[in-house]
């Protein structure tokens, strides 16, 4: 395997979050082998500060990785502008960058996934992004991994040449969109991707994922995933940024390495239908629903 991609992991104010992302990275192959950048944002407001010195902390006692990196910011970037510049830096510094949060709980085995799809796809322009997490799927005899056409943000992974089709400007992507680049950008209508653009355009949302995805989109690229899911996130528990309290998301972590890549690059069409069946029934019934709003609500 060639040089391993650095690690960067974005981190704020959630401390137990920040504690047990680090601990299952600790325990994956090649994380004694590998470069950890822990990026801290600074507080927004006083009463973040106490959280934030905790999370800080936390990220200076780290250990268990080849070296590790704390980059204390001295004011508040908030979380999308804190992951563009904190990618751009890792990967103009390195060709490749993989990427955390402080709610992704990993496999032993998900930085091994990332390390090999990064060195098995670094020529080819079309593969934008790796992604390790995936919906609890119904399908069974899926390929261990696939292309599809969406960006997860819930750890990734991707290449400079790629980054480098990041576009930040929502003007710039919106123009580019007719209706039905618009249907096929938001799996025929079953994830609300164009209405997120909307909001962000709106001032809505701060989303650095979803203009991320609309630039892989726009130039044609393709994602690579698991069938069975290499991180499960954690932060669904109301403490996230955009994250209300939901299960539907919910996984477990496979503990199996991946062996088997595609060696065609093109999005597989039996994934691509078992996503959308996802997508489409992920809320449930209208009960299973309005038990959820309740719970919302309450909780």
């Amino acid at each position: 395997m060639q040089k391993l991609a650095p690690i960067a992991l974005f981190v704020y104010n959630r401390p137990d979050h920040t504690r047990r992302t680090i601990i299952h990275l600790q325990k994956n192959v090649l994380a004694d082998e590998s470069r950890l950048y822990i990026f801290c944002d600074a507080p927004k407001t006083e009463a973040d500060r106490a959280a934030v010195e905790q999370v800080r902390q936390v990220a200076k006692e780290t250990t268990g990785f080849k070296a590790v990196k704390v980059i204390l910011r001295d004011h508040n970037l908030g979380l999308a502008e804190s992951i563009i510049s904190g990618v751009t830096q890792l990967v103009y510094e390195y060709g490749k960058v993989i990427v955390f949060e402080d709610d992704l709980l990993s496999s032993p085995y998900t930085l091994q996934y990332f390390n090999e799809a990064l060195t098995r796809y670094a020529s080819q322009d079309r593969v934008m992004h790796i992604g390790a997490y995936m919906y609890n799927l119904k399908e069974k005899d899926l390929p261990e991994t696939f292309f599809y056409r969406a960006a997860s943000s819930w750890g990734w992974a991707t290449w400079a040449r790629a980054w480098d089709s990041f576009e930040p400007d929502i003007d710039k992507l919106i123009v580019q969109f007719d209706t039905l680049k618009i249907v096929k950008f938001s799996i025929e209508g079953k994830m609300n991707f164009w209405k997120q653009i909307q909001e962000f355009k709106a001032g809505k949302n701060n989303s650095w994922a979803i203009r991320w995805y609309a630039s892989i989109f726009l130039k044609g690229g393709l994602t690579l995933n698991p069938a069975r899911s290499l991180i499960n996130n954690v932060g669904h528990d109301g403490t996230g940024v955009h994250s209300n309290k939901e299960n539907m998301y919910d996984v477990h972590i496979s503990q199996q390495p991946v062996k088997t890549y595609p060696d065609v690059i093109e999005e597989d069409e039996k994934a691509y239908h078992a996503i959308k069946h996802f997508l489409a029934h992920r809320k449930g019934s209208l009960l299973q629903r309005a038990v959820r709003f309740v719970k919302q609500r309450i909780g």
